[in-house]
């Protein structure tokens, strides 16, 4: 099973093809290094990854998104897999092409860092509302 930190272009083209002008819910499932490295060395890979967050989370909401809910994965009830996932969240934004202006601005490039420095890897998966 294959953990990554980015998107690839092909990934990014599939995304786009859902429902241009739907709101998109991104469920983040994350696994942090035991220890971060780069600018973060000395602090735990999920404390860098917060620091991270909490900007993200300021830029998205300044942006017309919005952070729905996160908490801590304690346990798998159904299902196997050996990806390690320590954290979930599902991060609401306006539209996908809002999510890729957001995701690729400045203001997420400059806190990008911190986001390397303590993410191992993750599943970004994009979600719609379903009519149930």
């Amino acid at each position: 099973m294959k953990i990554a930190q980015y998107p690839t272009g092909d990934t990014i083209k599939e995304f786009m093809t859902g429902p241009a002008e739907t709101p998109v819910v991104m469920l983040n499932l994350l696994s942090f290094k035991q220890d971060a490295d780069g600018d973060n060395v000395g602090i735990s890979g999920q404390d860098a990854y917060f620091k991270y967050a909490s900007k993200m989370t300021e830029i998205v909401e300044a942006n017309g998104g919005r952070l729905i809910w996160s908490g801590r994965v304690d346990s798998m009830v159904i299902g196997e897999s050996n990806a390690d996932f320590q954290m979930v969240a599902l991060m609401e934004y306006p539209n996908r092409a809002a999510f890729l202006e957001i995701t690729s601005s400045v203001e997420v490039q400059e806190i990008a860092q911190d986001r390397m420095d303590g993410l191992a890897g993750q599943w970004l998966v994009a979600t719609t509302q379903a009519g149930l």
